[in-house]
């Protein structure tokens, strides 16, 4: 059995199917996942202090295991904050700044989970939509105290970002902040990117892209789990499908690359060992 690592895909134990969507990738071939945190307000609603990201976090780290008992592989979660909080905060009359401070105090709390056992990595990231400039400079504050935490505890980082494929300096921020830029994961990308590791959604056109690149990524479906949009973004059976048809395509380096080798190199994690 080969090792398939969905990198991104929510599980929601209170709105959605949970661990039974874990359940559909493992039907088809999938072994491992990597299950982030859906936002804290579509799991707990409003959070003003430290407490309902635990709340946030705890709800995850228990699907996740849930998860992982009904796979060959493994799965981890990987615990943080999503960007898009801090247009929330400021709508409810928090300064950017406050916003900012709020959602470090919220990563403070998701590497204390990675430092204590449970979690396997940190997201954070920054607004993929237009925002004013002190929303932008805040949310680029966060994401370095995200990087930070990383160096700190010894783990990756996934971003939540805008579209593009060039994060070089966003790279280098992580370096500067003493955190690998092979550490640092651009979820959501549509093929290779400058600067971090691609987390390729998995279409086709953008998996050829990665594929031929020889350059090290992985693939996710950033499954929603959200019973008002089925399927969305991509249903847990494709990076398994997605899968064999890159093998049918004589693929096989690309995605020992994408399965084996780089979640290795980017967590530290043995998918091949890790399997039953």
């Amino acid at each position: 059995m080969q090792p398939v690592l969905d990198d991104h895909l929510h599980l929601d134990p209170v709105n959605g199917r949970g661990a039974d969507a874990a359940a559909e990738f493992a039907e088809v071939g999938g072994t491992h996942l990597l299950v982030l945190n859906k936002p804290s307000w579509s799991l707990v609603g409003a959070v003003d202090d430290e407490s309902g990201f635990r709340e946030t976090f705890d709800l995850t780290v228990e699907v996740t295991e849930a998860a992982d008992a009904l796979l060959d592989g493994r799965a981890w979660p990987v615990l943080g904050v999503h960007p898009a909080l801090i247009s929330k905060l400021v709508d409810r009359g928090y300064t950017p700044e406050e916003a900012a401070d709020l959602m470090k105090a919220g990563l403070d709390v998701a590497a204390e989970y990675v430092a204590d056992g449970p979690a396997l990595a940190i997201k954070s990231g920054r607004p993929h939509y237009d925002v004013s400039e002190a929303v932008w400079d805040a949310s680029n504050d966060v994401m370095r105290h995200a990087f930070a935490l990383g160096a700190e505890v010894g783990c990756a980082v996934q971003l939540h970002t805008e579209g593009g494929d060039d994060f070089s300096t966003v790279a280098e921020w992580a370096e500067a902040e003493g955190l690998p830029r092979e550490q640092v994961v651009k979820h959501y990308s549509a093929g290779p990117v400058e600067g971090p590791v691609p987390s390729v959604i998995a279409r086709k056109d953008e998996l050829l892209a990665a594929a031929e690149s020889g350059e090290p990524f992985m693939m996710e479906t950033d499954f929603i789990d959200d019973p008002d949009r089925p399927g969305a973004v991509l249903g847990p059976k494709t990076v398994p499908r997605r899968v064999r048809w890159l093998r049918e395509e004589g693929y096989d380096e690309a995605l020992e690359r994408a399965h084996v080798e780089t979640p290795a190199r980017v967590y530290g994690i043995d998918t091949e060992a890790t399997l039953e």
